[in-house]
């Protein structure tokens, strides 16, 4: 696949008049990671936000060629993109399965069996939520109740999954493994947007980075490049430059 999945121009967004995010451009390709990177408050979740449509927004965005700009979350859901909060926002005395299903907008109407092959792909991806299809979501561990938040936007097929702080609050060796998702995921031909904190890992699995520093793109670049970049090494990786 080739070209640009996601188109980001000249984006202004923000919350009761105040503007957290302030001229931002950015492209996404078809079959790529790229990353945002930035410390808390920079305007990274605003964007993703902004993006989703579940903020108002001036500036341009364009999804797989079709202008998003007065379309309302459903139908930018319909079209294919999804995005996985910094909260999950579980339903948590609903089933591990429920809940998938719920994330299956794309099958409304439709066949039951659709929804029923969407489900099984996501415990393909998954198993540990094959495994736990029935138990209630409030009742898993952090890295579960992020694979599941994951696999209910997958539910959609989506050609975008923007993800928020995926590693929020999880142990190392659950982050490596989200990060693994997050990889077969891209293998699969899911474009990704990823919004972190954890720089270091978001840049050795993007092929493309945007530092945001106080509602403002400030660097951008292939991820290794980031990742050699003096300015990011200092702020964000917390390595020595002596």
């Amino acid at each position: 696949m080739s070209g640009n999945v996601l188109d980001v121009a000249g984006l202004h967004a923000g919350y009761r008049g105040a503007e957290a995010v302030r001229g931002i451009s950015l492209k996404v390709k078809a079959g790529e990671i790229a990353t945002v990177i930035g410390a808390n408050g920079a305007g990274k979740t605003t964007l993703l936000n902004a993006i989703m449509g579940i903020l108002p927004a001036r500036g341009s965005v364009t999804f797989l060629g079709q202008s998003l700009n007065r379309l309302p979350v459903e139908e930018r859901v319909t079209l294919g993109l999804s995005l996985v909060p910094e909260r999950r926002e579980l339903f948590s005395s609903m089933s591990v399965e429920d809940n998938l299903r719920l994330g299956g907008f794309r099958f409304r109407g439709r066949k039951r069996d659709a929804a029923g092959r969407a489900l099984e792909e996501i415990f393909a991806i998954f198993p540990r939520l094959g495994e736990r299809r029935r138990q209630l979501s409030g009742t898993l561990s952090g890295g579960e109740r992020q694979m599941l938040a994951m696999g209910r936007a997958l539910m959609n097929e989506p050609r975008l999954l923007m993800l928020d702080e995926p590693s929020l609050g999880l142990a190392p060796l659950v982050v490596r493994d989200i990060f693994q998702v997050i990889a077969g995921l891209r293998d699969r031909g899911v474009a990704i947007l990823l919004v972190e904190q954890n720089a270091r890992a978001a840049l050795q699995a993007a092929g493309h980075g945007y530092v945001l520093e106080n509602g403002v793109c400030v660097l951008e670049a292939p991820g290794a490049e980031l990742r050699a970049n003096e300015r990011v090494v200092a702020a964000y990786l917390g390595l020595s430059q002596a």
